[in-house]
């Protein structure tokens, strides 16, 4: 199906049924991505205020057969948010709805609207006492539309699970303007299709989600920080497995941190508190959230204790109060800034078995060591098997030396995923940057289910075209 521009006579149609205030010069924030490598087309900006006003502008986009890039935060890092290629397409920024409509405190339940950015999603939970468990490193720009649109991960996987874990219910735009109210609080409801599931992760190619029922927990009482120096990633899963026989459901978090982050902090982020006089080649980070009277730094001594006995933790920190606990955090947090500032050749969001993790991290070094000479960053949430790995330029060098380089090396770390039984994107979704990954590696027969879904709901392709599925 061909589209259309978003012109000046597009503009005009929707004049009819909008006021001028629901549109705004495109500023150049939303035809950017944080990798710099794309860049949008010139288009038409539309900032809705409700779900009805969506519906109208998704309507005429129908209508027109002109395309429609939903926008969030603009923090992905797939392209999902950027339209580089075809006919300038409608921006629908989802930044004005941003409203906390509901709090059942004593549901665990917290109704917001698509715009809300997550660190305030956060605060509304706190603000009744509970906890709403996502989090991520763009948490203070990220929407929590856009979280949902790309099913994120986050640090507290392990604990609390993905998005589409922690979301009840949607209000959405259906790509022919319909607007679903499934804005449900219910904890069980079979009744046919789950439409939440099908949107949840689809990256705004099959509607715009506009609101979402989000699942609260209560607040752990006390939460304890640890960063624990490991020999090497088999060692660390060998921790992990401890801690959970140990620990069970108190553990929230699992991270996984190479020295190279480290170094790279101490190169470009020299304000970041690096608690070792000499770097570890690898530490775990671990965030236990308890309940009742457990002393949480305790169960961490006790942890230590064991796994000390056991040959796996030589050393470690234990975080006495709540700034060295953030100072631990800070480290993990502020690693992709650094990566972004030392700025990567190749960079990629995996996850494999947690058992295949320590053969995949030493098999990729020999591969890439092959292959030129190369800084890597191995770090991320080995509680749930997603690691980010990041191949950089020696010191002296950019990452436009190394260019001609750049797709034979996703190839191959994305081949070696592969042959493990991973997937080659773990949380950060497909956008457009991952379209051809998804061909090559993707079953043919769920690529199959996929398109048919997509020609049934959308059947002009005007949502997110290029985006997920090629020509779509």
């Amino acid at each position: 199906m061909t589209l259309n521009p978003a012109d000046a006579a597009f503009h005009t149609r929707l004049l009819r049924d909008l006021p001028e205030a629901v549109f705004r010069p495109v500023e150049d924030r939303y035809l950017e991505e944080p990798r710099g490598r794309y860049a949008g087309k010139s288009a038409l900006l539309a900032l809705p205020r409700d779900a009805q006003e969506v519906s109208t502008l998704i309507r005429h986009a129908a209508d027109a057969q002109v395309g429609v890039v939903p926008y969030g935060g603009g923090t992905g890092l797939v392209g999902g948010q950027i339209a580089s290629d075809g006919p300038a397409p409608l921006i629908l920024s989802l930044e004005r709805m941003n409203k906390v409509r509901d709090i059942y405190a004593d549901e665990n339940v917290l109704v917001v609207e698509a715009g809300v950015i997550l660190a305030d999603v956060q605060a509304a939970a706190d603000g009744v006492d509970r906890l709403f468990p996502l989090s991520l490193a763009a948490q203070g720009s990220a929407r929590i539309g856009g979280n949902l649109a790309t099913n994120a991960g986050g640090t507290g996987v392990l604990r609390y699970g993905n998005a589409r874990d922690l979301c009840l219910g949607l209000e959405a735009v259906l790509p022919d303007g319909q607007i679903w109210n499934g804005l449900t609080r219910l904890r069980k409801n079979n009744t046919g299709y789950d439409l939440r599931h099908l949107l949840i992760g689809a990256e705004g190619t099959l509607g715009v989600i506009t609101a979402a029922a989000l699942k609260l927990f209560p607040k752990p009482a006390r939460t304890g920080t640890a960063l624990l120096v490991v020999q090497d990633p088999r060692a660390a899963l060998d921790l992990l497995s401890l801690a959970k026989s140990q620990l069970g459901e108190m553990v929230s978090a699992f991270e996984l941190i190479h020295r190279q982050g480290i170094d790279f902090l101490s190169e470009v982020l020299p304000d970041v508190r690096i608690p070792f006089g000499t770097p570890p080649e690898w530490c775990v980070l671990i965030e236990v959230g308890v309940s009742g009277d457990i002393d949480p730094a305790a169960s961490l001594e006790t942890l230590f204790a064991s796994a000390h006995e056991a040959g796996l933790v030589p050393d470690g920190l234990i975080a006495q109060n709540a700034q060295q606990g953030t100072d631990f955090w800070q480290i993990r947090e502020m690693l992709p800034e650094a990566n972004r500032r030392i700025g990567s050749v190749s960079s990629h969001d995996i996850s494999v078995p947690l058992s295949a993790i320590p053969d995949f991290i030493m098999q990729g070094r020999e591969m890439l060591s092959e292959m030129g000479d190369f800084r890597i960053n191995c770090f991320g949430h080995v509680g749930d098997g997603n690691l980010h790995y990041n191949v950089f330029p020696t010191p002296g060098k950019s990452r436009s030396d190394y260019e001609n380089l750049r797709p034979a090396i996703k190839r191959a770390v994305h081949d070696l995923v592969h042959k493990m039984g991973g997937a080659i994107s773990a949380e950060h979704g497909i956008g457009r940057v991952k379209v051809d990954d998804l061909e090559h590696y993707g079953d043919p027969a769920k690529l199959s289910a996929m398109r048919a879904i997509k020609a049934a709901l959308d059947p002009k392709g005007i949502m997110n075209p290029g985006a997920v599925l090629r020509g779509a």
